[in-house]
Order: C-alpha cells, then structure tokens, then sequence
C-alpha cells in the first residue's frame, strides 16, 4: 500500500504508459512514489481464438503517487506534450480516501489492472461468480457480452466516471 497521495493527471489518450515512463524519468529522486495508469483484463476474439488483454481503466489518465506536489507540478512543466493535474475547484487535490481504497480494492497492487470477472445471468441478473466484480454487481451500469466488459460507475475526483471493466458470461 503507498504512502503518498494520489494525484490524477490528464494526459493524451493512448500514451498513458509513455507518460508514466516520463514523469518517473524526469522527476527528481524521492518525488514520485508510483505512476500507473489503472487498466483491467478482458478476452477479445481475433482470428476465432480468445486473446488475453489488457485496456486502460481510465483512457487518457494516469495516477501519480507521492507527497511532493510540487515536484509533480515541476516535473509536468518539463513535459513538452500535454499534461494537465485535475483539480477540484481551484486548487489540486489527491484522490479522496474511497476513491482509492475502491481502485486499490478491485486492482492488483503488483501491476494495477483489474482481473477478469466471470458471472451468469440468472433471471434476467447478472450474478459475478469470480473476481473483482464478485458482490459488487450494483456497480454494473450495463455490459456487452460479446466483448466481455462491463460498464461501472464509480466517482474519481468528485464527478461520476463510467468505465469499462472485464466480465465474462458462461451461461445464461
């Protein structure tokens, strides 16, 4: 579990792993704790056959962890592209206690991606018999099953997100 705060940083979408790489690389020593872009794991179908895969939880964003802000701050103005700190209102602010005790709670630590769920539909419900999802269906705003995601809602930084998570349905 890390000690410092966790800031979100806006960043463009698709490049939030180089992002990460170059926050940490430019950052001096001791300034940034981690930086991770939260992602979850799903199967797509390519050439008939099921392909592990993992896709960003929140495109376009990462997650800074430390408790210096104003390394941070430093840090992204050296960034040549564009990066943007979240704040609420007018000042930057970490990520509220529930918010990332509900990241922490359905991501692995080692490598921040949420595992695959897998459930069934049982009168017209869907029941999460594994993972991360598993007695945390009331967060389920909706799902395809064909791409094997579902759509949960949950609050970053005091708006309302709606994300794509893995699920997987065995059977009806």
């Amino acid at each position: 579990m890390s000690k410092g705060s966790w800031y979100v940083i806006q960043v463009t979408t698709g490049a939030e792993r180089r992002f990460c790489s170059l926050i940490e690389l430019l950052s001096p020593p001791g300034a940034v704790e981690e930086c991770f872009s939260p992602r979850y794991a799903t199967q797509i179908k390519k050439a008939g056959e099921w392909i592990d895969v993992q896709k960003p939880l929140l495109p376009g964003y990462v997650i800074v962890v430390s408790d210096r802000l104003d390394l941070v701050i430093r840090t992204l103005r050296e960034i040549p592209e564009f990066t943007r700190l979240l704040k609420m209102g007018e000042s930057f602010v970490p990520l509220a206690a529930e918010e990332r005790a509900r990241i922490e709670a359905l991501s692995n630590t080692h490598n921040r991606c949420i595992d695959m769920s897998m459930g069934v539909i049982k009168h017209g419900r869907v029941v999460v018999q594994s993972g991360p999802l598993r007695g945390r269906e009331a967060m389920i705003v909706s799902m395809n099953r064909h791409k094997n995601v579902a759509f949960v809602e949950f609050e970053i930084c005091g708006r309302m997100v709606k994300t794509k998570v893995g699920l997987g349905i065995v059977n009806r």
